[in-house]
């Protein structure tokens, strides 16, 4: 089905205020453009206003018939979906490099007796405990800098010498506690929700004394680091390790959701006319995981109005 500019413009205001991805449709049913959002709403918004330094996509916008979007659970999520759909198929509009700028990286965890301790890396270790796949080496190393910072782990190694010595005791750790700072750290990084609100918390205390005692600078990276945790710890399922292939659907108003699940990527998203009873043998075969992420972007879909194959 097509639709008028002025349609696309009325579809971008009925966004949700939520991180998500986007996608612009001509009237012929072509993507032109992919794009992500930390607020769905406000950024499609903005193409119908005043585009800055995104001048070059006017004439993009002229073209655009129809708005389709996904919402996600966080920004991080909306990041990873971002670049496994630019993986998969690139918009001619698309001028970044496939999948953007941030690098994707794990975090291995070691509890030996000997060198304990959180080290951020490009690729999985397989002999040891990693967590991931995330995307920004940047807010993933800001997030380890705040995990050691409230679990000094590093420091409850048995090898430490000179200055790790006299770090280990003015943190009071030792050998003895390598077990539990572990066991807390991987907690965290697992999102066990007290863990998380527990470390989160302790570096909003340490952030809130140090704009107290006037030392800003620290209070500025503390901040950073509590942010960073948020980046890590929030709810993102579209890209994990391991072999799935599933489709999950949802369905709403004669619209059916596909997202395509592949090697543990969402790598496909599809939208289509579909009835009641046709699409009830697609929910069953949803797993319970992706149901309400696929139900509430089938409703997204029926909301914005139009279908199209994807």
């Amino acid at each position: 089905m097509g639709s008028t500019r002025g349609s696309a413009r009325d579809q971008a205001a009925r966004l949700p205020p939520a991180p998500g991805v986007y996608r612009f449709r001509d009237a012929s049913g072509r993507v032109l453009y992919l794009g992500r959002a930390t607020q769905l709403r406000s950024r499609v918004r903005s193409y119908w206003g005043d585009l800055g330094d995104r001048a070059h996509l006017a004439p993009m916008v002229a073209r655009v018939a129809r708005v389709e979007a996904v919402a996600c659970d966080s920004a991080h999520e909306a990041a990873w979906l971002e670049r496994n759909l630019l993986q998969a198929r690139k918009p001619p509009w698309n001028r970044a490099p496939d999948g953007g700028q941030e690098s994707e990286v794990w975090v291995r965890l070691s509890d030996d007796a000997r060198n304990p301790g959180l080290t951020v890396v490009y690729d999985k270790d397989e002999r040891a405990r990693s967590f991931g796949p995330y995307l920004g080496g940047r807010q993933v190393r800001l997030a380890v800098s705040g995990l050691c910072r409230v679990l000094p782990l590093n420091y409850a190694g048995g090898e430490l010498t000179g200055t790790g010595h006299d770090l280990a005791r003015i943190k009071g750790v030792g050998p003895g506690d390598r077990a539990a700072l572990a066991a807390r750290a991987a907690a965290v990084l697992s999102r066990d929700p007290a863990e998380v609100s527990a470390l989160k918390t302790s570096l909003i205390e340490r952030r809130d004394a140090a704009s107290a005692g006037l030392a800003f600078e620290l209070a500025a990276r503390l901040q950073q680091e509590a942010e960073a945790l948020d980046w890590v710890t929030a709810e993102q399922k579209v890209t994990r390790p391991g072999p799935a292939d599933h489709d999950a659907c949802g369905w709403s108003d004669g619209t059916l959701a596909r997202f395509e699940i592949r090697a543990g990527r969402l790598a496909g998203w599809t939208l289509r006319s579909c009835g009641a009873a046709a699409a009830r043998r697609h929910l069953a075969a949803t797993k319970p995981e992706w149901a309400a992420f696929a139900q509430r972007n089938a409703e997204l879909a029926a909301r914005l109005s139009g279908l199209s194959e994807g």
